[in-house]
């Protein structure tokens, strides 16, 4: 397993970790098979969605604060992260992507983004590559 370090800067973001991802899959020579990831944290999922426009980043970060917001009084949760801890069940802790011929399989416009609900902060993702039998 390798694991990737990322520093977020803001509160919630979404952050595109696919180079790191894509780097640390090659340094496996895995030519075919999956790649587990998993965020090591509560308050932070993964998700893949698109990456060309960094607007549709900004509105599910944004729309994830709407549904799920930061201040409501019905929290039992007294750190006041209730509504980070909502968000990453959300959106999940783990992802799982194909390998083919060494390398992440993503269509066109896809991503992989560390979804980040509590920051700013310093996160880590575990990549485990297993060969297809």
């Amino acid at each position: 397993m390798q694991t990737l370090q990322i520093r977020t800067s803001r509160r919630a973001e979404l952050v595109d970790i696919t180079a790191q991802v894509r780097d640390a899959v090659r340094k496996t020579a895995v030519s075919e098979g999956v790649a587990h990831l998993w965020s090591f944290h509560t308050t932070c999922g993964l998700t893949v969605n698109e990456g060309a426009d960094p607007d549709v980043a900004h509105d599910i970060a944004w729309k994830l604060g709407e549904l799920v917001p930061r201040d409501d009084s019905s929290y039992q949760h007294a750190e006041g992260n209730s509504d980070s801890h909502i968000k990453t069940s959300l959106m999940n802790p783990g992802a799982t992507l194909l390998v083919t011929n060494g390398d992440i399989a993503l269509g066109t416009w896809q991503a992989v983004f560390l979804a980040e609900f509590d920051g700013p902060r310093l996160r880590r993702v575990g990549v485990q590559v297993v060969p297809a039998p």
